[in-house]
């Protein structure tokens, strides 16, 4: 494998305009369904051909340029949760590409969240975020008062309530207690828990009981590829399970949904619960909280 020349800097180039960007805001422009090709400036080293062929015609949903030079700054991907073995060899090698350009990746798997109706409010929260977190001073002193973060910022809810107006699963909270008292739910709440694996995974549990003892729930997993926006991964992963509940909730006047029995979610929570107690010393498992 030789070097094909380029400076690392100049490997992610502007994305020619051609179809119009999604959006643009705060000095970013946003594409959608961009293949990784259209993005690298050649092979990169330690790239094999076979990688660069197959990375190279992979599309990724969502792409955040830059709005002064056009570069690729971060890229998001939306997967299914059911992955072929082929697909995810496909996987690795869009994140050995990636890597070696130094391009920042954050992929969602969800069943729930795609690309198109969902990827839209993903870029323009993760926009936000990072230039909030890039506006904070630095704390070179930890015992010091810490500035707010951007998932902390309190204002006014759509349900008018005061709370964090930057939870993503804001209006779908909201969407449950309009179907409690449109009598669709039996209880407001949703309810969830956020999982921090040291692989570098995380992912978001979310439920709200439909029926007497019978739950609908969605299950979100992140992994950050050199991305962060401020927000903690776990955090995110919650938010977003919460939103694709909030997705699920505006079906239910024309489809029945499909349902899990709270006895087998109490089952699936305690399995988390044991799998923290058997990784207590360290291997596999980081971080579990419950709401």
């Amino acid at each position: 494998m030789t070097s094909t020349g380029f400076d690392d800097d100049a490997r992610l180039r502007p994305l020619a305009a051609g179809r119009g960007p999604l959006l643009e805001r705060g000095g970013h422009v946003v594409y959608t369904a961009r293949r990784l090709g259209e993005l690298v400036s050649g092979r990169p080293p330690g790239v094999t051909g076979h990688q660069w062929n197959t990375a190279g015609r992979a599309t990724l949903d969502v792409v955040v340029c830059d709005g002064a030079t056009g570069r690729p700054v971060f890229a998001v991907e939306f997967t299914s949760p059911v992955a072929t073995p082929e697909a995810r060899r496909e996987m690795r090698m869009r994140d050995a590409v990636s890597a070696a350009v130094g391009l920042e990746v954050l992929r969602i798997q969800s069943a729930t969240l795609r690309p198109g109706p969902h990827g839209r409010r993903v870029a323009e929260y993760l926009i936000d975020a990072r230039r909030y977190a890039a506006g904070l001073p630095e704390q070179d002193d930890p015992a010091a008062e810490q500035p707010v973060g951007f998932r902390d910022i309190v204002g006014r809810l759509p349900d008018g309530r005061d709370g964090p107006v930057n939870d993503l699963g804001a209006i779908a909270r909201a969407a449950a207690v309009e179907a409690y008292v449109a009598r669709q739910l039996v209880d407001p709440i949703v309810r969830g828990l956020h999982v921090r694996w040291t692989n570098g995974s995380t992912e978001g549990w979310a439920w709200v009981e439909v029926r007497p003892g019978r739950c609908l729930v969605e299950r979100v997993l992140l992994w950050e590829h050199r991305f962060s926006c401020g927000v903690d991964a776990a955090r995110l992963a919650g938010d977003l399970a919460v939103t694709a509940i909030g997705e699920r909730l505006r079906q239910l006047d024309t489809d029945e949904p499909d349902l899990v029995p709270r006895i087998d979610l109490g089952r699936d929570v305690d399995r988390l619960r044991s799998r923290r107690d058997e990784m207590a010393h360290g291997f596999d498992f980081d971080h579990l909280t419950f709401d």
